[in-house]
């Protein structure tokens, strides 16, 4: 039988598709590239944001004739939205064609699902919460045909911070960290099938450890260990969070040199008011001051971030503080999000709900000031020397290669021959853009 998946939302959601695609694969299915051909097509959703749960909605919905001409076809949906009680009985009640509604605790169960709707054709729910430690991500993936060179491994599962904002706590769940380990192990066995770069996920890295402290462990002990792994050359992770991150994790982080320079702590707003309604639990003062630790341990530290435009009542006043803490923060990039209200949060029932035209106003502002702050940054970059891990040929010009230092910028540069997806290079850094750098090849340093 042939499976399909279809993928909405986040990092974690594209991993955890991966880790289904070798869940299914090792129980004998076999993948395709499209609906049509699929006796199994599964649909991994999103809740975090509106417009991610319209698309899934939307696809789900077109879904309908393939079922309706090929009655055994099996259609699943999994993920965040589905953990959701409402979102389930809509589900059930408006899409009939969807044979298996799991939630994010049950996703390692779906072969036996699908299995057992293929002997009965009784539809499956199951968005029950477990704290069982039988994650998905207790599976050891394989490395992406695409990028054999690169993967991503769950460190912890859930959040406790419960953003006001954010429905990830109600739909991932409490913390939970993975037995060290198992992670230990999980990389090794990635390392030994070729992977180079690994990226740890967690909704919040930094509180690796905080659920088990008998044991000892934290996220920077956790770092340490995989920077000894032979094979691994670059160490990536996200999220996170500005209120868990100290000194201690600063030094390692400085001291670990397969550790990447790259620092992405999301601080959402530029204004202490809205940061306690968001319940962040920090202050931009104690951001920018952990900031600073950071530019003192890791000079050659990128540091990138994340801001909420149109958090529930924030006025004019709000929003100018925001674009000064920007221009005092001088981030690499920011990524910016406009708020989107989930029903089930603190945030969807506050007042003062601000129009769509107000936020795409304050977006557009927001990135004006941005902007030039992202091109200076990157332009004290040219005339240095960078290692590159290579991507590829770069799919803009195909004369042209790109690859990403360890700040996580992204460098074209002229194609060489030779030169292959996960190699290591040293690029001389020639101009920069807003968005990425340009060079040529100064040394080839990996291959």
């Amino acid at each position: 039988m042939y499976y399909y998946i279809k993928t909405f939302g986040c990092q974690m959601n594209e991993n955890d598709s991966g880790l289904i695609s070798t869940l299914l694969k090792s129980n004998g299915y076999l993948p395709c590239a499209t609906p049509d051909a699929a006796d199994i097509i599964i649909v991994n959703t999103c809740c975090v944001r509106q417009s991610a749960e319209n698309r899934a909605l939307g696809f789900i919905g077109s879904l309908k004739s393939l079922k309706e001409a090929r009655p055994e076809l099996i259609i699943a949906v999994c993920g965040c939205m589905s953990q959701q009680s409402d979102t389930a009985e809509i589900l059930q009640k408006k899409y009939r064609q969807v044979g298996i509604i799991t939630g994010t605790f049950a996703t390692a169960l779906l072969p036996q699902y699908i299995e057992d709707y293929a002997t009965t054709g009784q539809r499956i729910i199951d968005i029950e919460a477990r704290y069982d430690h039988k994650e998905i991500g207790n599976i050891c993936p394989e490395p992406n045909e695409q990028q054999a060179y690169r993967a991503q491994v769950n460190i912890n599962f859930g959040c406790n911070n419960f953003c006001s904002y954010c429905i990830v706590p109600y739909v991932r769940g409490r913390e939970r960290s993975r037995d060290p380990q198992e992670i230990i192990n999980q990389i090794s066995c990635l390392a030994a099938c070729g992977v180079k770069e690994v990226q740890l996920l967690g909704q919040n890295v930094n509180s690796y450890g905080k659920d088990m402290p008998e044991a000892g462990w934290d996220f920077a002990r956790l770092l340490e260990q995989i920077n000894q792994i032979t094979g691994i050359e670059r160490i990536r992770y996200m999220t996170s969070h500005p209120r868990d991150f100290n000194r201690r994790l600063a030094e390692t982080i400085a001291a670990l040199p397969k550790v990447c320079r790259h620092f992405h702590l999301p601080v959402q707003s530029g204004c202490d008011r809205l940061l306690t309604l968001m319940n962040r639990g920090y202050t931009t003062k104690a951001y920018l001051d952990k900031l600073a630790m950071i530019r003192q341990l890791t000079p050659d530290a990128a540091v990138t971030s994340d801001i909420i435009v149109g958090f529930p009542g924030e006025t004019e006043e709000d929003f100018q503080q925001t674009l000064g803490f920007i221009q005092q923060a001088r981030f690499d990039a920011v990524y910016t999000f406009i708020y989107s209200q989930r029903s089930g949060t603190k945030a969807a029932e506050m007042p003062h709900q601000i129009s769509a035209e107000i936020k795409n106003l304050r977006l557009q502002q927001l990135m004006a000031v941005q902007n030039p702050i992202s091109l200076a940054r990157n332009e004290e970059l040219v005339g240095t020397v960078q290692e590159i891990m290579v991507d590829g040929i770069s799919k803009n010009n195909t004369v042209m290669m790109s690859g990403r230092t360890s700040g996580n910028k992204i460098v074209v540069f002229p194609k060489s021959e030779g030169l292959k997806a996960g190699d290591l290079v040293k690029i001389s850094i020639t101009a920069a853009g807003t968005w990425n750098l340009s060079g040529a090849i100064s040394e080839n340093i990996d291959s």
